[in-house]
């Protein structure tokens, strides 16, 4: 199982189609459409004449639908605001998981179509009113569509320097490459529920586990991952009636996703050129890089690329070489739903062989919190 696309449900495609060339550097792409339905379950909901914007950068594929594409989006957008719908997943074992998931309990929303590549896809349910597209992919897909095992950093740094350069002038070529992961808010007292469904559809796995409190609120959150794949799905629930996901869940109207990781070879440059380009990112106070230091085996003894940047830096306390770099968006639409986070994930080498940063950053994970209660508390929405 792997991230295939992300699909959002918004009111003007036009809008958003230059809001994603512009902020974030993605390209016009051509969607493989279906030619043959030849499910034998009929499907009321499916939209034959549904035709969808698609953007890409690397591996990573964005699709935009509004009311007029389809029913099924004006339905969504009764009930709630734009945002990501649709996680779309990739599997070489397509009979496999969607007999399984069938089995399991999900709901056929669209029925089993035949692209023009001769692989299938449906459309099945998730999560409250989340929605899961299954695609059909080769090997050679999960060959191109993945990260490198090995680095390949449009910058040449070596974390042995303990710094990081400045951003090029020039932007590289590709900002970003991959999805990292996608986090879901459930409301309170839903989370074990949400994690039990995820892992009876979809055969996904305990990972991390995180419990964030702050003086004012907190969140409790599970990741979730498959097996044989790279999909990564956190779940978190409110722990706190004035919560960052409770803030999410009232404007949202329900369950839905908060935030997508775009994973980046080098966020340094690439959140400079986001920065150019008028991207609203969440503010870090200096403060956080002044405590940085006085945690053990801090692997960059020069932080002011990152402070002049606002990127969070975590690393394995254990001292491994190798670290996080992430930065958050502001919410990208009108009410404070979703935003984007952009990651790096930093290799090291011992005796060697190259590894990645694993994990999600218990320190980032934190700082992300309080950094977006601070932008509620501007907001006027948390009350110490």
């Amino acid at each position: 199982m792997y991230f295939h696309h992300l699909h959002f449900y918004i009111e003007d495609a036009a809008v958003w189609k230059d809001w994603f060339e512009g902020m974030l550097a993605f390209s016009p792409a051509e969607i493989d459409r279906s030619e043959t339905a030849y499910s034998e379950i009929p499907n009321e909901n499916h939209d034959e004449n549904h035709d969808a914007i698609a953007l890409v950068q690397d591996g990573i594929e964005i699709r935009l639908s509004t009311p007029k594409h389809s029913h099924q989006v004006r339905r969504y957008l009764n009930q709630h605001p734009p945002g990501l719908a649709d996680i779309a997943f990739a599997s070489d074992k397509f009979d496999v998981v969607l007999a399984h998931a069938l089995r399991q309990g999900a709901r056929l929303l669209a029925p089993v179509t035949l692209l023009g590549n001769g692989q299938r896809q449906c459309q099945l349910s998730g999560w409250a009113d989340l929605r899961h597209t299954l695609v059909e992919v080769s090997a050679d897909w999960i060959k191109t569509h993945q990260p490198s095992d090995r680095p390949a950093y449009s910058r040449k740094h070596k974390l042995s320097t303990e710094t990081l350069e400045a951003p090029s002038s020039e932007a590289p070529s590709s900002l970003l490459s991959f999805i990292d992961h996608v986090v879901i808010n459930v409301p309170q007292g839903e989370l074990q529920a949400a994690i039990a469904w995820y892992q009876s559809v979809f055969d996904l796995q305990l990972g991390q586990s995180f419990e964030i409190n702050t003086a004012h609120s907190g969140l409790c959150s599970q990741v979730l991952l498959h097996p044989e794949g790279t999909l990564q799905l956190p779940i978190n629930e409110p722990s706190s009636a004035n919560s960052q996901v409770q803030e999410f869940l009232n404007h949202n109207r329900g369950a839905g996703v908060q935030h997508v990781a775009l994973r980046s070879a080098d966020a340094v440059s690439a959140i400079a050129h986001f920065r150019q380009q008028g991207l609203k990112l969440l503010n870090v106070p200096k403060t956080y890089y002044e405590n940085l230091p006085k945690r053990a085996n801090c692997p960059l003894k020069d932080l002011s690329t990152i402070s002049q940047q606002q990127l969070l830096l975590d690393w394995n306390k254990d001292g491994e070489k190798g670290m996080l770099l992430q930065t958050f968006t502001e919410p990208i639409f009108a009410e404070p739903t979703f935003f984007f986070e952009i990651i790096e994930r930093s290799y090291y080498s011992e005796s060697g062989q190259f590894k990645l940063a694993q994990g999600f950053g218990e320190g980032n994970f934190q700082a992300l919190f309080e950094a977006i209660e601070r932008a509620q508390l501007e907001r006027g929405s948390l009350k110490p």
